[in-house]
């Protein structure tokens, strides 16, 4: 399982274990010449450009960049940026595909079946690879269906821009309420602000859909409803990670870019 959290830890430790050895060497070395060896790698630094990341096809098309969370799960925002040009339908397709299918998603997905098959949940399912299956369909399902329900379908219908623009300026307090107005109110297609539907509503249409998949005990309306609020909730906590993952980026990886 390529775990978010775990990825995080590794590079973590990795980046301190290197830190750790130059400082040794430094500590080392006579004043003069541990001068002599940080200005010469100061030298070096300034001369040596930082790596340019080629971007995706997708990337290219709607002006995003994915700047992966933990370096791991996809994360399709707008930097630097305070409105683009209107995506066509078939950009917004293309977004909500790159999402759904992205390298990350697949062993993720796996997990949380693999949660479902250790609490035996649904009980209806029972255990066994034919109720794994069950269980890793039914949970591809609920993000593949609503990440297309309010990525693409609803803002194409609605003709809203399902882009999040990162703002990276002003207080904390400011992006934190930035982040969450985003569930609420979205740009549209001709550039002007408005409720946002194709969340709301693109999250109860995902909801109801997934009663075709899921076990019959758990096609009931407080079912639904818990799946519907528990939908919005997490694209509260994506908004807040969307908004502060180059802070921690800049801090914690040391990057400057995705």
């Amino acid at each position: 399982m390529n775990s978010p959290i775990l990825r995080f830890l590794l590079i973590l430790l990795c980046s301190l274990a290197l830190g750790f050895v130059p400082l040794c060497a430094s500590a080392q070395q006579p004043p003069d010449k541990q001068a002599q060896s940080q200005s010469s790698q100061q030298t070096q630094q300034q001369k040596t450009p930082p790596p340019v990341q080629k971007k995706s096809d997708i990337e290219k098309k709607t002006g995003t960049v994915n700047d992966r969370l933990f370096e791991a799960m996809p994360n399709y925002v707008v930097e630097g940026a305070q409105k683009l040009p209107p995506l066509r339908p078939r950009e917004k397709f293309g977004l909500a595909g790159a999402s759904v299918f992205d390298p990350f998603t697949v062993p993720f997905v796996g997990f949380l079946a693999a949660m479902g098959q250790a609490s035996n949940s649904p009980p209806s399912w029972g255990q066994g690879w034919a109720a794994y299956g069950k269980r890793f369909g039914a949970e591809f399902g609920d993000n593949g269906i609503g990440s297309y329900m309010t990525i693409a379908v609803f803002p194409t219908l609605l003709r809203e821009d399902p882009r999040y623009y990162v703002v990276q300026k002003g207080t904390t307090t400011h992006r934190v309420n930035y982040a969450l107005k985003r569930l609420f109110v979205t740009y549209t297609d001709s550039g002007e602000t408005r409720f946002n539907y194709s969340e709301i509503l693109g999250n109860a249409a995902a909801a109801a859909a997934s009663n075709i998949y899921h076990a019959p005990e758990d096609r009931t309306v407080g079912r639904n409803l818990s799946t519907w609020g528990m939908l919005i909730m997490w694209d509260g906590i994506s908004n807040q990670m969307k908004e502060f993952w180059p802070d921690i980026r800049r801090k914690v990886f040391h990057k400057r870019t995705p």
